[in-house]
């Protein structure tokens, strides 16, 4: 099976060693960024595509740290934006003002999501909120936001694979891949 899914792939955009590479990198920064903090951080997991990378992120981080998941809509057609955002699965906690909060996403494309995320967080409380993304699309920026931390600007081209999917499939590559064309205009 998993051939089958490479084999949809044109090419191997980030390899699994550079990935490990990547979040290693983001882990030590965000350590030494957060170590003096008198709160507690909470790693916020955008679900569903960026579990993987948030499971091998928290592993990266040598401070202590709590978890959460939000899961968010943004998709029409698989491929193109809807334009609004849908939350699924929001965050019931108490504590948000006593938390920095770190959100935890796959990759950021048109910048939509994470810049109403960032002040409807704070509006619900945060102390403070930030992003961290393995992957950034920058060319296809249409929302106000900068991420805080990026593990990698790729060009624009439709990514699956680490978390990433088309229509729910290849999330279990170990690498991300550029889907072929056909796969995904058919």
């Amino acid at each position: 099976m998993m051939m089958n899914l490479q084999k949809d792939c044109d090419h191997i955009l980030v390899s699994e060693e550079e990935i490990a590479q990547i979040v290693s990198d983001l882990g030590k920064r965000i350590t030494a960024d957060y170590k003096d903090s008198k709160r507690p951080l909470l790693l916020v997991c955008i679900l569903k595509g960026s579990v993987v990378f948030m499971a091998d992120l928290m592993r990266a981080i040598d401070l202590p740290m709590q978890i959460d998941f939000m899961k968010v809509s943004s998709y029409g057609n698989g491929t193109v934006s809807g334009g609004h955002l849908n939350i699924i699965l929001d965050l019931k906690r108490e504590d948000l003002s006593k938390t920095d909060v770190l959100v935890v996403e796959d990759i950021v494309d048109s910048g939509r999501t994470l810049s109403y995320l960032k002040p409807y967080l704070l509006s619900k409380g945060a102390a403070d909120v930030k992003c961290v993304t393995l992957l950034d699309k920058p060319s296809r920026r249409t929302a106000d936001f900068t991420p805080d931390y990026t593990g990698k600007v790729i060009p624009d081209e439709f990514v699956v694979g680490y978390g990433l999917d088309y229509a729910e499939q290849y999330r279990n590559l170990p690498f991300v891949g550029v889907l072929k064309r056909e796969i995904y205009s058919t």
